[in-house]
């Protein structure tokens, strides 16, 4: 398994980040619709750590919650309080906050494997987690909104009211492709992307502080101490940027659902 700079510098030369990187080789089941590789074994261990904690935190709940207990508490009532009650009020808000918890906690687990020893790459910079996470968004967006107003949401989403008929013929389409197209594409791409970039900037720094110490030394070593020092503040904002990609994700699933259950609907 790749370690924290998968890049090789044995010939005296430096090899920057590739996208490469985001296709390995199969670990198991090579050729076969079970191909496991790299990445995807390290979405198994995020799920797998994901449901352990989970489940150690909540199998034996007590009035007064124990340390452990309080933080997995901690999150779940940041979701519920900050997320699904501000913004789809108690009803709504109760009955979407087992899809909302379950989008933000498996974004930040697939976020986090990007900068633990080990596994450093995050099980949502390749396009999979990402698509299959904002077809859920979507779907449930739908069965709002559908649920809510089986008869008008789709008349109401496409022909907003108020708005003089002839205009309607520029006003459908937009609604239709911002509504509708653009709306799963940007949630899968933004989460991707950063996790994509996030990664390389992580490698380029790393792979450059090997380089610099190992392959050149002498005054190339100052060199390199910088590229660790950037590669350490770099990693602190990574592990900023995999909390907020979570909740930007759940939150916008959120706002996607109140709007579809708005009283317009």
């Amino acid at each position: 398994m790749n370690l924290l700079v998968p890049i090789s510098t044995d010939d005296g030369e430096f090899h920057g980040p590739s996208i490469e990187e985001f296709f390995p080789g199969a670990l198991l089941f090579e050729g076969t619709p079970f191909e496991i590789n790299r990445i995807m074994l390290v979405r198994f261990i995020a799920v797998a750590a994901l449901l352990l904690i989970f489940w150690l935190g909540t199998r034996s709940m007590r009035i007064v919650p124990g340390r452990f207990q309080s933080i997995v508490e901690m999150g779940l009532d940041f979701i519920r309080v900050g997320v699904a009650d501000d913004l789809l009020g108690k009803k709504d808000g109760k009955r979407f906050l087992p899809i909302l918890t379950s989008i933000f906690f498996m974004v930040l687990f697939m976020n986090i494997t990007g900068i633990i020893p080990g596994l450093n790459i995050a099980g949502t910079s390749v396009i999979g987690v990402p698509l299959v996470l904002a077809i859920v968004s979507y779907v449930t967006f739908i069965y709002a909104g559908i649920k809510q107003s089986p008869k008008n949401f789709f008349k109401n989403s496409l022909f907003p009211s108020g708005v003089p008929w002839p205009v309607y013929i520029i006003v459908t389409p937009i609604e239709l492709i911002s509504t509708f197209v653009i709306r799963p594409v940007t949630l899968t791409l933004r989460l991707m992307m950063n996790m994509i970039v996030g990664h390389l900037l992580l490698v380029l720094f790393f792979a450059a502080t090997q380089f610099f110490i190992f392959n050149l030394g002498g005054w190339y070593t100052l060199l390199g101490v910088g590229t660790l020092a950037f590669g350490f503040v770099f990693t602190l904002f990574e592990i900023l940027v995999a909390v907020l990609q979570a909740y930007v994700f759940t939150l916008l699933t959120a706002v996607y659902i109140q709007l579809a259950v708005a009283e317009e609907h």
